[in-house]
């Protein structure tokens, strides 16, 4: 009779602990993608990221954002009718973090935004969404990448995540190592 081997535990770093307590409140789920490695996501006064990771030999990374936006919006429906406690609505904030992200890295307002079509906001269960092509500063925190493609999808009443794809090249290898993690996060159905 064979002896069945017990299942070593997976480790799961704080850093990842952490980001799937934040997805989870924000109704995502994130599979961790072959072929990408852990590492230590920027936390400082000017970005602060949840998550980050990249792929090893490639000088390619993605860095994480999650919101969720339930609390705000429930707040934001009490005080509707309220002029002393008015509030933006928190299904718009994507914009707003979307785009003073943009200016941050590129250091200016001349980059590439787009509107994420229907089909793709689908794939990711997403409501809204903009991407944004960056060319970026020479900066110590993006480790001299020189581009970056900025995404901010958006669950109504649910959430929101950031995610940023650094590389030297935007050619098509660039494209390439954005769509092998394209599948690793989206809005639970």
């Amino acid at each position: 009779m064979a002896v069945k081997q017990a299942a070593k535990p997976v480790y799961i770093s704080p850093q990842l602990k952490n980001f799937q307590q934040l997805t989870a409140a924000a109704n995502v789920n994130f599979i961790f993608p072959k072929g990408f490695k852990e590492i230590k996501a920027p936390d400082n006064e000017d970005l602060s990221f949840d998550y980050a990771m990249e792929m090893p030999g490639k000088e390619f990374e993605i860095w994480f954002q999650v919101k969720s936006q339930k609390e705000n919006y429930a707040s934001y429906e009490k005080s509707i009718g309220d002029k002393s406690k008015a509030q933006a609505n928190p299904d718009s904030l994507y914009l707003g973090m979307g785009t003073a992200h943009a200016l941050t890295f590129a250091g200016d307002n001349n980059f590439l935004q787009r509107t994420i079509p229907p089909k793709y906001l689908a794939r990711y269960n997403a409501d809204a969404g903009k991407s944004y092509l960056l060319n970026l500063q020479d900066e110590a925190v993006t480790k001299g990448y020189k581009y970056a493609l900025l995404i901010t999808l958006q669950k109504d009443h649910i959430g929101t995540i950031l995610a940023v794809c650094f590389a030297n090249e935007k050619g098509p290898e660039f494209f390439k190592n954005i769509d092998r993690a394209s599948n690793c996060i989206k809005f639970k159905p």
